[in-house]
């Protein structure tokens, strides 16, 4: 699937730049132009992949450079403005060679929580192919204005694009590690997820066609119809050498038989689709009720047995009560198998239910404050204005 990557804010520009990289060290082909667009100058000057004139910043009269300082309301607005910026960017991209845009962004700062949404808006205003979000939830202990945002945001933009793929921090993050190396792992993590599914049916010279092709119609048809979606994952680490080792406890091969174990391979592949689907997504959520879903087991193809392949996408059809579960396999040669699942159109989820409800409650206290400081700050200069004038 070639896709049209636009990084609004600080966190979705250096998601797409992580993006660029793991098209280049996997040769997989699926950024086909990449756009990164903030109002802070050093944000931009922060990344390492996204080309120089496809760094675009916004709201230099406003904000002079130096970002919104978290005001969505002010983010959204910016990005209003310097809209035909932005589309002087976009416009260079060679959009007849492009399935879809994808519009990154973190939803708890103010320049993507406020932005993503109107650039949504406005390229679905123009352009024929879908548009799709990836939203990127802040952790719980963020604090309360960042969470604030993020439910204003998700609100927004959820119905501004064709469909929303969520990531949540809050699952994420580890204790004791530094801010930087806890968003490095979070981003690695959200490429590696998500270029599996986008790769999937790319071949290029020399690769070998799966047995059965995921393309992009399959991704496309299965984000038809909007709402949100969640990525799971699960891998095993094989051994590329003959040798056995990781390898024969995959496939229960002992390093001196050509023929793998047919029954132990499929085994262990609907264990994988298991451990994707059960396991960590990446928002949260009971997966049965799922309207669509997507599998996708990748790994050297003589280790992906179709009938493990077939038998997972039963269970999987089983567990949401789906009835539009598309599957297939994508042959790489990397040291693994890896099965990931693109669950669409969730609706069970808790962790959105109380991002709103923390946010009403964020929304109440800000209001309370506000109208005691004001009610303070009165008091505080009504005991000096009987004693003293004025200046004016």
């Amino acid at each position: 699937m070639k896709l049209a990557m636009i990084g609004f804010g600080q966190a979705g520009g250096k998601i797409v730049d992580r993006f660029l990289d793991y098209d280049d060290r996997t040769n997989s082909g699926i950024v086909r132009a990449a756009i990164a667009v903030n109002s802070a100058k050093a944000d931009l000057m922060g990344l390492d992949n996204i080309p120089q004139e496809n760094r675009v910043l916004i709201g230099q009269a406003r904000v002079k450079g130096h970002g919104v300082g978290a005001d969505n309301e002010l983010g959204a607005e910016v990005a209003e403005e310097d809209i035909d910026e932005v589309q002087n960017a976009i416009d260079a991209i060679p959009t007849h060679e492009v399935d879809a845009f994808l519009v990154v962004a973190g939803m708890g700062g103010g320049t993507g929580s406020g932005g993503a949404p109107v650039l949504a808006k406005h390229l679905k205003r123009i352009y024929t192919i879908p548009v799709y979000g990836l939203g990127v939830l802040p952790g719980t202990d963020e604090g309360g204005i960042y969470t604030l945002n993020a439910a204003r945001s998700f609100q927004t933009f959820v119905r501004e694009v064709d469909n929303l793929l969520v990531f949540d921090n809050d699952s994420w993050r580890q204790t004791g590690e530094s801010v930087e190396g806890g968003y490095d792992q979070i981003n690695e993590e959200i490429v590696r997820r998500f270029g599996i599914l986008f790769g999937a049916g790319e071949v290029g010279d020399g690769q070998e066609v799966a047995e059965s092709v995921v393309d992009s119609s399959e991704i496309i048809n299965t984000l038809s119809g909007g709402g949100v979606s969640t990525v799971g994952f699960a891998s095993e680490e094989v051994d590329l050498n003959t040798g056995g080792g990781l390898l024969s406890r995959f496939t229960g091969d002992d390093g001196g038989n050509d023929n793998l174990d047919a029954a132990n391979t499929t085994n262990r592949i609907t264990s994988l689709v298991r451990k994707a689907a059960l396991g960590r997504l990446t928002l949260p959520c009971e997966i049965e009720g799922t309207e669509r879903a997507l599998l996708v087991l990748s790994g050297p193809s003589e280790y992906l047995n179709r009938k493990g392949i077939e038998r997972g996408r039963k269970w999987l059809e089983e567990e949401t009560g789906s009835m539009e579960v598309r599957g297939g396999d994508f042959p790489r040669q990397e040291p693994e198998v890896a099965a990931a699942i693109l669950l669409s159109g969730v609706t069970n989820v808790p962790r959105i239910k109380r991002l709103q409800q923390v946010a009403i409650e964020a929304q109440d206290n800000i209001d309370d404050i506000q109208q005691e400081s004001e009610e303070n700050l009165e008091e505080l200069v009504e005991d000096d204005e009987d004693e003293l004038e004025p200046l004016f």
